[in-house]
């Protein structure tokens, strides 16, 4: 299994060092300091798993696990408890509160092996910490070593590109590693709204709705952006906008 240890703190990374030593199975391919490094180790090097920090400069754990996307699976190690719960909402397949034993890791150790929660609970555990924690307030975009903080509110239009989301935002677009789906969920939905199987539009953004033929609509938004309007999307857009 081909680990990264992520923590700011020297001394707590040779500790982990030295316990997953005793592994033989585990190979460690990379350290990280912070939030930065970790991303750019995990997008670089693939690992099977992270163990990741979470109080930490510039990035903390639960923007790297949003940046750096479900590449590889998490165990968060800090000495907080109080981010226990998020951390299972964002799939950590375990939980090592500072100090913790050889004995504990290796439990953690055989949780990994043992665990990898099906799709269909990675979604319902993303919808339900959608619902406890509110809508989402920005969206992390990693921008090659930069990393843009965009405001919800600020955005007007995302559009599906494969496997990325195309953002725009204050008359810039970036790009999101990422389903449409997974966005949609943690958005407020009295604000955006999927108006296509490709799109989804801020509410207040849109000018106006032209309709080219009899059974085909179009928003116009105050960017000038023209998107396509389905069927359903016609129907949600008539009722947000009574």
């Amino acid at each position: 299994m081909r680990v990264i240890i992520v923590d700011d703190e020297f001394l707590a990374r040779a500790l982990l060092r030295e316990y997953l030593g005793e592994h033989p199975a585990i190979e460690i391919v990379a350290e990280c300091a912070n939030g930065f490094e970790a991303v750019k180790a995990i997008g670089e090097l693939q690992p099977d798993l992270v163990f990741l920090d979470i109080q930490m400069p510039k990035l903390d754990g639960f923007e790297v696990v949003e940046l750096a996307g479900a590449c590889t699976r998490y165990v968060f190690v800090t000495a907080y408890d109080q981010y226990a719960l998020k951390a299972f909402e964002v799939r950590a397949l375990d939980y090592l509160l500072k100090p913790f034993s050889r004995e504990r890791l290796a439990q953690a150790l055989a949780n990994v092996a043992a665990r990898e929660a099906p799709a269909q609970e990675v979604r319902a555990a993303a919808i339900e910490a959608a619902r406890r924690h509110g809508p989402l307030e920005r969206i992390l975009v990693r921008d090659g070593a930069r990393v843009h903080a965009v405001a919800t509110s600020s955005i007007d239009w995302i559009e599906a590109q494969d496997d990325y989301v195309q953002i725009s935002s204050g008359g810039r677009t970036h790009l999101k590693n990422g389903r449409m789906a997974e966005l949609e969920e943690g958005l407020d939905p009295g604000v955006f709204l999927r108006v296509h199987r490709s799109y989804i539009v801020n509410v207040g953004a849109i000018e106006r709705i032209e309709a080219p033929t009899k059974d085909s609509w179009c928003a116009v938004l105050r960017d000038g952006k023209r998107v396509p309007v389905s069927r359903s999307g016609y129907a949600k857009l008539r009722e947000a906008m009574r």
